[in-house]
């Protein structure tokens, strides 16, 4: 989670390859930046992986028990589906600040790149708002929400199937 994924790799990268494969990728960090190089962004995760999941459950929940009380006969798997979607919104949005200055912090430096970002988190907040504004904070969300949306609504909706495929067996 706090390892620089493959895509991030190929995305930072321009018409020169700087890295030819995670392992690769691996190596350079540590050897140019130090094993702490491995784990930038890391504090920032953490700062995000608990509201982030305590508003898709809150979301997911509160919007499933309302549609089903409101329309009881509807599909459970598509209620979960369509929830989980939305929940998967609410999130991103409300957490995507913190996850832009994850992702910056983590590719500032590599493959070559400048230094940009020499401050602490509210410092980099400070620089994105003063040079790009408001919406800097929310660059790249679109993206976000195409894999978002997907990957959310399917795992609520496995959720609550194995959910009930377990409380079947057990009783």
């Amino acid at each position: 989670m706090c390892l620089i994924s493959i895509a991030d790799t190929k995305i930072m990268q321009t018409n020169t390859a700087y890295y030819s494969g995670i392992f690769n990728a691996l190596q350079t960090i540590s050897k140019e930046e130090g094993i702490f190089g491995l784990y930038k962004g890391l504090g920032t995760t953490l700062l995000t992986v608990g509201p982030s999941i305590a508003i898709s459950f809150t979301v997911y929940e509160s919007m499933r028990s309302y549609w089903q009380s409101n329309r009881p006969n509807d599909s459970a798997a598509v209620v979960s589906l369509a929830c989980g979607s939305l929940s998967g919104i609410a999130s991103s949005t409300a957490t995507f600040p913190l996850d832009l200055v994850r992702r910056r912090k983590q590719l500032e430096g590599a493959g070559g790149r400048a230094r940009v970002y020499t401050m602490g988190l509210f410092g980099m907040f400070r620089h994105i708002i003063r040079t790009e504004g408001l919406r800097g904070l929310y660059r790249g969300i679109l993206p976000e929400y195409y894999k978002v949306v997907p990957g959310v609504g399917i795992c609520f909706m496995t959720y609550d199937t194995l959910k009930k495929l377990l409380a079947d067996i057990s009783a």
